[in-house]
């Protein structure tokens, strides 16, 4: 059975960022933690700080000296539109209302956005203030290969259902710089984007989502987020859905997912990594990286995989999990894809790294572990039995200390990599004897994500989180449109 623990430094650092965000929110609950005092390691107090500092600089509405308005309020236009053309805004207040009725064309092609950029534009935004009050109102939107929209430097702010702070579709591109970001709305990553996908950068600056289904990122691109705090009060802290990316630099990130977007799983996570066959997601491995920074994990797993393939990278990570009873990683069917081959494949890659919690791998899902560099694992994989697939890698100084009994298939190690501590790891259904080397082999992946299932155009509430109703067909192209 799996071990209960939950650290008292952990709950003493997320009490600390919750007070600190608190401070800076628009008035989104955040999410509360017992801030009784405890002792915390070194690493644990420089990273509270450190998200401290950074939520102390996060922008305000108040911090941005404007000089002219713009305002909007009819549904399915634009208060600001760059159309192939070079322009920027600086020290502008932009206001949009009005909702749209087209979702697809809201969520594809940029339909009601505040601010839009197509057809090959280059847009340069700073000292900005953006907010929207509708539906299907993203507050920045870049779409379609060619445009790319640089901002910086300001605050944004929405509150509608299925309405992002920035968004980017059909492989335009945005590079955001110190950017406080809250959006308050049902499927409203801050972080976000759908169908063509594209390239994201992004560096500095606070992000936080309250809404249900609203994960800080939603990923069908390649996106990259640079020393930035990153907090959602409802939802996963991060999404990637299908052959993309989100890597994470300097990153902290906290996320309490306690509200379900849909009844196609049963589990919490922090980071979710799957394919929802709706179209808007190329099959294929995806990637998630985490190199220094913190995550804190507030309730259930940190890691959940489904439907997909996908290779987790970790190096010099500090990760938290608040629920005693979650997994460390999760990698199982759920009800998207087809039964029997919708499992989650993954290969982890931990490189100076600790890593303290058990492990699921159930019968249609594999995964590959490998340790190295002197990385830690402290946890259990299987503690119930044998299930799916699992071949561990130790190397280069890399351990790993048991917490219960753990079954595996496959197994490569020094003498001296594994402590027992009183349980029995079975190694292809053979018990490891203690202080013995082992080589073994990986597995192969065998599947990028099930077909079929899909999300049904118009679900309501939405299947995917941080996405609007989840359609099907059309490439993201909008042939004889400026739009």
């Amino acid at each position: 059975m799996k071990r209960l623990r939950k650290k008292g430094s952990a709950l003493f650092l997320s009490a600390l960022l919750a007070i600190a965000l608190t401070a800076c929110s628009t008035g989104a609950d955040m999410p509360g933690v017992d801030p009784a005092p405890t002792t915390t390691t070194e690493s644990e107090a420089a990273a509270a700080t450190t998200t401290a500092d950074a939520a102390a600089a996060a922008l305000s509405e108040s911090d941005i000296t404007i000089n002219q308005t713009i305002e909007n309020s009819v549904g399915g236009e634009h208060a600001v539109t760059a159309d192939g053309e070079t322009a920027s805004y600086v020290n502008t207040k932009v206001v949009k209302t009005g909702d749209s009725t087209q979702n697809d064309e809201a969520d594809f092609y940029g339909d009601n956005a505040a601010v839009f950029a197509t057809n090959g534009a280059t847009l340069d935004l700073s000292d900005m203030v953006i907010k929207t009050g509708g539906a299907h109102a993203n507050a920045v939107f870049s779409y379609g290969e060619g445009t790319t929209v640089n901002i910086s430097n300001s605050y944004i702010e929405t509150s509608g259902n299925c309405s992002g702070g920035l968004m980017t579709t059909g492989g335009g591109t945005m590079n955001a710089t110190n950017l406080t970001i809250r959006t308050s709305g049902n499927s409203s990553a801050a972080i976000r984007s759908d169908r063509g996908g594209g390239t994201v950068n992004v560096t500095g600056g606070s992000y936080t989502t309250s809404g249900t289904g609203s994960p800080v990122i939603y990923s069908t691109a390649d996106i990259t987020v640079n020393d930035a705090d990153l907090t959602s009060t409802a939802s996963q802290g991060v999404v990637v859905e299908g052959k993309n990316s989100v890597t994470l630099n300097n990153v902290t990130l906290s996320a309490d997912n306690n509200t379900k977007n849909s009844d196609k799983s049963d589990w919490y996570q922090a980071v979710m990594i799957y394919q929802s066959m709706s179209g808007d997601a190329a099959e294929g491995t995806s990637s998630f990286t985490m190199n220094g920074g913190t995550l804190t994990n507030q309730n259930g797993d940190v890691f959940f995989v489904n439907n997909t393939a996908t290779d987790i990278t970790l190096q010099g990570a500090t990760i938290l999990n608040n629920d005693a009873d979650g997994y460390f990683l999760r990698a199982a069917a759920a009800g998207w894809g087809t039964d029997g081959s919708n499992g989650g494949q993954v290969s982890l890659y931990a490189k100076q790294q600790t890593i303290d919690g058990d492990m699921l791998v159930d019968d249609v899902s594999h995964l590959n572990l490998y340790l190295s560099d002197g990385s830690a694992f402290t946890g259990a994989i299987n503690a119930d039995g044998q299930a799916g697939e699992v071949y561990v890698e130790l190397r280069d100084g890399a351990t790993w200390a048991l917490t219960g009994d753990s079954y595996i298939t496959s197994l490569t190690c020094d003498a001296d990599s594994i402590d027992l501590q009183g349980h029995t790891l079975y190694v292809n259904g053979v018990a490891y004897t203690a202080g013995t080397a082992s080589t073994g082999s990986a597995i192969a992946v065998v599947s990028t994500g099930g077909s079929g299932n899909g999300d049904a155009p118009g679900s309501t509430p939405p299947d995917k989180p941080g996405s609007g109703d989840a359609p099907g067909g059309t490439p993201p192209a909008k042939p004889g449109s400026n739009n």
